[in-house]
């Protein structure tokens, strides 16, 4: 079966719907991945980017950037290079109000056993539930 790997602006072209043309080739995509036709792959990367500019770009709710992720995670067609993190991530986000980015290096850093995270980002990680190797 073909495979491949699907990029940022197809996400947000879909979503958007900002260009009907392009929203449309999205879609078809999207139809063919859940018909079996093909198998489609994304990522942590292509997930910040989705979640930064629909919140910054487009001016969007972080709330409903964070619906959009979980319609990506949840889309029969796609998979995820780490589901299970990701999932985490977006709770994490929601529940805390923190941002998408932070959450998932939260989680990321959980998952690997990691004691603390170093960072002078102190707020936002003691509210993700975080200890801190680093603080100003």
């Amino acid at each position: 079966m073909k495979r491949v790997f699907v990029d940022t602006n197809v996400f947000l072209r879909f979503f958007t719907r900002d260009d009907a043309d392009h929203h449309e080739r999205a879609k078809s995509l999207f139809e063919k991945a859940e018909s079996g036709d093909i198998e489609l792959l994304t990522g942590p990367p292509v997930l910040f980017e989705v979640f930064w500019t629909l919140t910054s770009g487009y001016k969007r709710d972080a709330q409903v950037a964070l619906d959009v992720l979980e319609s990506i995670v949840n889309h029969d067609g796609i998979i995820l290079t780490d589901k299970r993190l990701v999932e985490a991530a977006i709770q994490k986000a929601r529940d805390t109000g923190e941002d998408y980015a932070d959450a998932y290096i939260c989680v990321l850093a959980q998952s690997q056993k990691c004691d603390s995270v170093a960072t002078f980002n102190t707020k936002h990680f003691k509210s993700l539930g975080a200890n801190i190797e680093i603080s100003l």
